[in-house]
């Protein structure tokens, strides 16, 4: 009677066990990425918290940084793959997620807005809107990070 208990547990515990390892071995990428971003950018900034690290993959992969520098203001780095340049701006001089929504919603009203955040493509700072719309397609429409301006959008996929 035991071993028909015994047997299930240790599967289970098995089971959970790959489980775990799975997780970690598929979140260690993007770990070593942020570090990597973290220690580039620390040679510009000096971060007193990081609030948000994210990899945007558009034309290139760019590694984002959202964070409060020494002074306590919030700074927004971008550091492509490819060049490895770190560009840092202040958040106040830009536009912020709820202004980028907004320019969506002056031209669509969409189903479900799906993310928001930050990426860069040719060297200009953007937000990129991933929405579905009525009909359920998948839709992107990006914005200029300082101007607001419309940049492009892909519709309809």
């Amino acid at each position: 009677m035991k071993k028909l208990i015994f047997i299930p547990l240790i599967v289970i515990l098995v089971i959970i066990g790959i489980l775990v390892k799975v997780y970690f071995s598929s979140v260690q990428p993007v770990k070593a990425a942020e570090n990597k971003a973290v220690a580039l950018a620390e040679k510009k900034v000096q971060f007193s918290e990081i609030d948000d690290f994210h990899i945007y993959h558009g034309n290139e992969t760019v590694n984002v940084i959202e964070g409060k520098n020494k002074k306590g203001n919030k700074i927004i780095v971008w550091i492509p793959d490819k060049s490895k340049k770190v560009i840092i701006k202040m958040a106040k001089d830009g536009i912020s997620k709820q202004e980028a929504i907004q320019k969506l919603l002056q031209e669509t009203q969409p189903k479900k807005i799906i993310s928001v955040r930050l990426g860069m493509e040719k060297n200009i700072p953007l937000w990129e809107i991933y929405y579905r719309s009525e009909n359920n397609l998948i839709n992107y429409y990006y914005v200029h990070f300082e101007t607001g301006e419309w940049l492009k959008k892909i519709e309809n996929l």
